[in-house]
C-alpha cells in the first residue's frame, strides 16, 4: 500500500468503526437516549472525530442502517451458498435463534430502530428502515420462488412478521427461549411449504 493510501485506508477503518458503534449503541439503547458521546466512545474515537465522518446523530442512525443492511447481506450471501432454497430458509431461521440471547435484551436490531425512528416525525429515517426491513422480506421471497411455493411474497411476509414478533415477545418477557421455541415452529412450517 502506497504511503497516499494509507491515511484513506484508516479514516475508512474509522468510519466504519463508528458505524458499527452506531449500530450496537443505538441497538441497545435506542435512538433518544443514545448520545454522539455513547457513540464515540463505544468506538474508541474522540467525540470530536465524530463530526468529521457524520455531522448529525441522525447521519448515525442512516451509518446504523446501513451496517444492518451490510450484515444481512453478508448473511444472506452465506446462505445462498447452500442448493436448496427452504434449507436456506432454516438458516435463516437458525440465525435468528442464534442470536435470541441479545433478542431477549435489547429485541430485532433493524426492528427495534425501525420502531424508534417511526416514531419520529422526519419522515427520512424512517423510510431507509423500512427500506432495510424490506430487504429481508425481498430475499424470503425470492427464496420461495425458487423453491416454488405458491404466494411467495405472503408467506415471505408471514416469515418475517414471525420472526420480529417472536423478537418482541422475547424482549419483553426477557425470555430467550421465546426464540428458541418460536424458531423450531418456524422450521417445521417452512417444512410444510416444500412443494
Amino acid at each position: 500500500m502506497a504511503n497516499s493510501e494509507l491515511p484513506q485506508a484508516r479514516s475508512s477503518a474509522k468510519r466504519r468503526r463508528l458505524s458499527a458503534a452506531a449500530a450496537q449503541v443505538l441497538h441497545q439503547r435506542g435512538v433518544e437516549r443514545t448520545t454522539i458521546a455513547d457513540i464515540a466512545r463505544a468506538a474508541d474515537v474522540p467525540v470530536g472525530n465524530v463530526y468529521y465522518y457524520f455531522k448529525t446523530k441522525d447521519d448515525l442512525v442512516h451509518a446504523a442502517l446501513a451496517e444492518q443492511a451490510q450484515s444481512l447481506a453478508e448473511l444472506t450471501a452465506v446462505l445462498e451458498q447452500g442448493p436448496d432454497p427452504i434449507d436456506r430458509l432454516h438458516g435463516l431461521v437458525d440465525a435468528w435463534v442464534g442470536q435470541r440471547d441479545v433478542a431477549a435484551r435489547y429485541g430485532c436490531p433493524t426492528g427495534s430502530l425501525a420502531t424508534d425512528v417511526g416514531k419520529r416525525d422526519d419522515g427520512d429515517l424512517d423510510a431507509e428502515a423500512g427500506r432495510v426491513m424490506r430487504l429481508s422480506l425481498d430475499w424470503c421471497e425470492r427464496q420461495l420462488i425458487e423453491a416454488r411455493v405458491p404466494d411467495a411474497a405472503d408467506h415471505a411476509l408471514t416469515l418475517v412478521s414471525a420472526y420480529q414478533g417472536m423478537s418482541v415477545m422475547a424482549n419483553a418477557l426477557r425470555d430467550p427461549e421465546v426464540m428458541t421455541r418460536e424458531g423450531a415452529r418456524l422450521n417445521r412450517w417452512l417444512e410444510s411449504l416444500r412443494p
